[in-house]
């Protein structure tokens, strides 16, 4: 396999979509060690995962994005307002129905590593896929404790694919990992 092929097959297994839905699902269940909890990141998901990553789809499909990835800096204002949008009302169904409070914990961390990532994406293309993946490492270590640290390897991988594919620069992967890592620490620790 070429390495702009390997590139692409990380960037598109482990994109923010895939790892918001999963890490939403084994929190979901770490919640309550049942099927009620994976309820609970069944519900999540689909607010934070799901339905945003429709709505890219079919802005793709429409001709208003260049791609799922949403390459073009300038392109981003719209689907992350609208994945803001989608997990807020994610959180109000949580906070109505009485939620797992680690479920809940997790989407606000979400939320507030989404905020300051449309922050700087106004000014720089920060990566998602690293803040993403960063943030779901730290949830996962947080949760199951340091069995979790070599999936920190995963986000070195995911800035690589990241570079190589030239979508991003180093510097932009390595700022988009530490915010995203920096915001699921602080937030998801102070709220569970």
């Amino acid at each position: 396999m070429t390495e702009s092929r390997t590139a692409r097959l990380i960037t598109d297994t482990l994109a923010p979509a895939n790892l918001v839905i999963a890490i939403l699902l084994i929190i979901g269940w770490h919640s309550t060690s049942s099927v009620t909890g994976l309820g609970w990141g069944v519900l999540a998901a689909l607010f934070c995962g799901g339905i945003p990553f429709a709505v890219i789809m079919l802005g793709v499909k429409r001709g208003s994005w260049t791609d799922k990835h949403i390459r073009v800096r300038e392109q981003r204002a719209v689907p992350l307002l609208a994945t803001m949008a989608s997990v807020l009302i994610g959180i109000s169904l949580l906070v109505a129905f009485r939620a797992p409070r680690e479920v809940f914990a997790l989407v606000v961390a979400m939320l507030v590593g989404l905020v300051v990532t449309m922050i700087v994406t106004v000014w720089w293309k920060v990566s998602v896929h690293t803040a993403v993946a960063s943030g779901v490492v730290v949830i996962l270590l947080l949760a199951y404790g340091v069995r979790m640290a070599p999936l920190m390897l995963g986000i070195a991988a995911i800035g690589w694919s990241r570079v190589a594919l030239r979508d991003h620069t180093p510097a932009q992967t390595a700022v988009g990992a530490l915010l995203g890592g920096l915001a699921a620490a602080v937030v998801f620790s102070l709220m569970r």
